[in-house]
């Protein structure tokens, strides 16, 4: 059993400082730091997101006293917009179930943050400026998910069918998953296996322009075909960041909820409780705003030129 971390000392010292980095880009901005709870009776929802669940039984506890780690404080910190905070960011850690790999560990470092009064696009901006920051110079381009696919993969992912993108695969000779029914889980297959590794290594690459099935928390923008004002940043394939122009429809926000919690029961997954103080939140009124999460171990990897995520951790799941 070894005690030692697994990031060279080296790298850990560049982690403290990437962090001071942030909260000064930040500070220069008038953008505040917020602090929510990790350990919450609801989280999200997401078919694709396993929360762990804990149990509590003192004092305050839910009535079913089951209790979530936050895969993200977006809910939470929501609030904090609905009751006036003006922008805002948050710099912590956050949890996902069944996540480990070269670049995931089930507990790790988010920073999250929201601009009033600003849409995606200059929220794009304001993430390459931070990106820049940190990486030093880097030449940006930006691609229509659309673009990405029809370049990368040569398929439409609006008009093609089961058909088409299964034989996409082949061609490249990806082996689907047998359990890959949904058509959205083939174009996350192809994005991840085709699409996103033929992205420049040396440029911030943001996607945008979303399928509106994979709006998650985005507005939908009635384009032709509609697409979701949502973005995801890469630097070569490695996903570093994404973001919303956020929906501040409450109506809309509870049948997104309702769909997936759905989804999750068929699928016999766990339902949490489902967020009614985001929701009267949302019907108190949302202001306009566009947020971000950025996964801060992937950046530190980045600046280090780390090749998996342990380099970057002083203690990682096997050795916490």
């Amino acid at each position: 059993m070894d005690w030692r971390p697994s990031a060279p000392l080296a790298n850990l010292r560049r982690r403290a400082q990437i962090l001071a980095e942030l909260r000064a880009f930040f500070a220069a901005r008038g953008v505040w730091e917020v602090e929510t709870p990790v350990l919450s009776a609801a989280t999200n929802p997401d078919p694709n997101l396993a929360s762990f669940a804990c149990r509590y039984s003192g004092p305050g506890a839910p009535p079913d006293a089951t209790l979530w780690l936050q895969t993200s404080p977006e809910f939470a910190m929501k609030r904090l917009l609905a009751a006036g905070s003006d922008s805002i960011y948050q710099l912590g850690r956050a949890f996902r179930r069944d996540e480990r790999g070269r670049f995931h560990n089930p507990e790790f470092t988010l920073l999250e943050w929201y601009r009033v009064g600003m849409d995606h696009h200059g929220l794009m901006d304001e993430v390459a400026d931070l990106m820049q920051t940190v990486l030093g110079p880097l030449p940006r381009q930006d691609v229509t998910y659309r673009d990405a696919f029809l370049r990368h993969a040569e398929v439409d992912p609006f008009t093609a069918d089961m058909a088409q993108l299964r034989a996409c695969a082949e061609r490249h000779g990806i082996v689907a998953p047998p359990n890959l029914i949904e058509r959205d889980g083939w174009l996350d297959l192809l994005f991840s296996m085709v699409v996103g590794p033929g992205f420049d290594p040396e440029r911030l690459t943001f996607v945008t322009d979303f399928p509106p099935s994979q709006a998650a928390l985005a507005r939908i923008r009635p384009d032709s075909p509609p697409v979701a004002e949502r973005f995801e940043l890469f630097v070569g394939p490695l996903e570093l960041a994404n973001g919303f122009h956020e929906l501040t429809d409450p109506d809309e926000q509870a049948r997104r909820f309702a769909a997936e919690r759905a989804e999750r029961e068929a699928a016999g997954q766990p339902v949490p409780s489902l967020d009614e103080r985001l929701l009267t939140a949302l019907r108190t009124g949302l202001p306009d705003c566009a947020g971000v999460a950025l996964g801060v171990d992937r950046l530190v990897m980045l600046a280090c030129g780390a090749r998996s995520i342990e380099e970057v951790l002083a203690f990682p799941v096997e050795r916490a």
